[in-house]
This record gives structure tokens, sequence and C-alpha cells, in this order.
């Protein structure tokens, strides 16, 4: 029995679809989200790579920012139901999820069974999302996939003490012109980015296990940041970006399963 989920982004759509509840048998992701082509896109994709059709689906269901824009589904649920599914399907004894996206925020707590016990979340600031490294990359003239491996071989304490993505932006001009290495305004980015989100993190209060989520994810210099901001290691899930499709995609099988 194969199921969808889609989670639906404000700048990315990711989809996966199931073999039996299990296996992740095809996934797509596209940069673009909400009020695009995008959605659709990223369907088609992803039963292209499983090899199936749209009627070979039992059932689907949207997350995400737009979940609602989305017709061709069966079902939606919230982002935050799908991102906690997710992890505590792959980490069961996952306690706290850490979700960056593209436009915010979250943190999750779970309980011992992984349910949602409480969450926080940013979507009011570009500041400590995906949205602002985007811009420091533009800013920088370098692709954020370089990111994480530049930010290792940083040498110089640097800081960007404003929270607003325009001063931050105006603060990272400074240093270009004032010489200051890229590697290091890079590790700057990164602990700016780590102080905001682990605000959150001590307002919801810690709990090993701590699992990452979302595109940010794949930034390896986000995630040593966050870890020594927060005072311990951070597992990133290997399915980061795919985390809220890949939890849609198990509820939907519940519900086939139920149907």
């Amino acid at each position: 029995m194969y199921t969808l989920g889609i989670d639906i982004g404000s700048t990315t759509s990711k989809c996966a679809i199931l073999d039996g509840g299990k296996n992740i048998v095809g996934s797509a992701i596209e940069q673009i989200g909400t009020g695009t082509k995008g959605p659709v896109r990223a369907m088609e994709k992803a039963l292209a790579a499983a090899g199936l059709k749209r009627a070979d689906i039992a059932y689907s269901i949207a997350t995400g920012y737009g979940r609602n824009s989305l017709g061709c589904v069966d079902g939606q649920l919230s982002e935050l139901s799908c991102h906690s599914k997710g992890v505590s399907s792959m980490y069961p004894d996952a306690r706290t999820i850490i979700d960056i996206g593209g436009q915010d925020a979250k943190v999750i707590k779970l309980s011992p069974q992984g349910k949602m016990l409480k969450f926080l979340m940013n979507d009011k600031c570009a500041a400590g999302t995906g949205r602002f490294l985007s811009v420091m990359a533009r800013v920088l003239d370098i692709d954020l996939s370089q990111f994480g491996a530049l930010d290792e071989k940083s040498g110089c304490r640097v800081d960007i003490s404003s929270t607003c993505t325009v001063f931050a932006e105006s603060e990272v001009i400074s240093h270009l012109a004032n010489s200051v290495k890229t590697e290091d305004v890079i590790a700057a980015i990164h602990r700016s980015i780590a102080g905001r989100v682990s605000g959150l993190v001590s307002r919801i209060g810690v709990e090993d296990k701590v699992v990452m989520t979302g595109g940010v994810a794949t930034d390896s210099g986000v995630v040593r940041a966050l870890e020594k901001e927060i005072g311990t290691s951070i597992c990133v899930s290997s399915v980061a970006q795919l985390n809220g499709a890949y939890g849609a995609a198990l509820y939907a099988h519940e519900k086939a399963a139920e149907e």
C-alpha cells in the first residue's frame, strides 16, 4: 500500500511516498512553495521516482504553510503534528525537535510516547531562518552548500550583533569592507542564527535526545553553532528536509489502514 505526504512550505515543496508505511520509495524537493506550481511538480517527480501513478496512492495528506492550497489530496494536517510524527517514528527516543525552515523556526517538545507536548515558533522575523541564510549567501556570492565547510576554516571570531536581517546584512558588508575573511563572516552568521534559535530552545526547555530537521539542518555550521549554544549534541535527521512530508505520509498510511 502506497501513501503520499506533501509538505508545502512558503519557499519549498517536499513530497515523500511510502510503501507499507515504512520505506520511502519516491521523493522530491522543489525550491518553490505555496501559490506556485511547486507542490504539483514535487508530487509528479516523487511519483515518477517511485514508478507510480496517482491512482496507485491509497491516501495522501498535505501539511505545511500551504496545505490548504492543494485540492488534489485526501486530507490536511498541521506541520507540527507531521514533524512530530516523522521524528518520533525514526527516533523513538527523541524529546526535542528543532526545525528551521525557509521562513520560520520551530522547537517542539515530545513526550516519551512521541506525542507533541508543547511548541514555540518564530515566524515573525526572517532572522534565524533559511531566508536569513539565503540573504547572506547572496551578499557573499557563495553557494549555501559550501557554508558548512568554510565555517570549519574560521580562525578569528567576529560577531553580527543585529537580530534584524536588513541590519545584519549591513554588518556583513561592513566586515567584508574591513577585509574580514569570508569563513570568519560565515561562522558569525551561523552563530547569529544559533543564538536566535537557542532562545526558543531555552524557553521550551531542552531535553535529550535533540533532533534537528528542516533545510537548514543540512548546514553543518549551523548545527555545530547550535550545539555550542544549547550545550548538547544534536542528531540531524536523515530525511531532514523531507521530515514533514514523511510524517504526513505516515499519517496517510494510518488513515488508509483504518479505511
